[in-house]
């Protein structure tokens, strides 16, 4: 995005040029083919636009952890769509990769992120006093997670599924 605003709290800066886009998705092809973990665009079903990105910021194999970062394209904002990309990526990592714990965090300064982390079920786990260097300040910054078991539990209420046969 060359939007500052969307890159106001986030660990990356606004893209300055199409080079800068384009290196991006030179890095994010790079890591599909070395079939490590990457980002997934978001794209309007109205028109067809890679409007944001959600995917894995870190992970910790011999933890079995995974860190989801995102970010989206302010004229798409408060629309719910960030919740609903976020969930489908909460899903698919459980269903698909053997993972235990999935973490975001968000800078205090960004709520909507956090509401967004708790409307899919993650929950808040701390305040990380000055934990992240950012544009040339410390911020503090808003620890969230869901557990695979958390997850399973939440996903068998909604469909009314008896424990033990999800």
């Amino acid at each position: 995005s060359c939007d500052p605003e969307v890159a106001r709290y986030v660990l990356w800066n606004a893209h300055r040029s199409l080079g800068d886009s384009r290196d991006y998705l030179r890095f994010v092809l790079r890591q599909y083919r070395n079939g490590e973990p990457s980002v997934w665009g978001i794209v309007s079903k109205d028109s067809g636009r890679v409007i944001g990105t959600i995917g894995y910021m870190t992970y910790v194999w011999e933890n079995l952890t995974v860190e989801v970062g995102y970010s989206l394209a302010r004229s798409h904002w408060n629309r719910g769509l960030m919740t609903e990309a976020l969930q489908a990526v909460i899903d698919a990592t459980f269903q698909n990769i053997y993972i235990h714990r999935i973490e975001a965090q968000h800078d205090v300064r960004n709520p909507a992120s956090g509401r967004v982390m708790a409307r899919c079920g993650m929950q808040y786990e701390g305040l990380l006093r000055d934990r992240v260097f950012n544009k040339n300040h410390f911020v503090d910054i808003s620890l969230y997670a869901i557990l695979y078991d958390d997850w399973k539990k939440a996903r068998q209420a909604k469909t009314n599924v008896p424990p033990g046969s999800a």
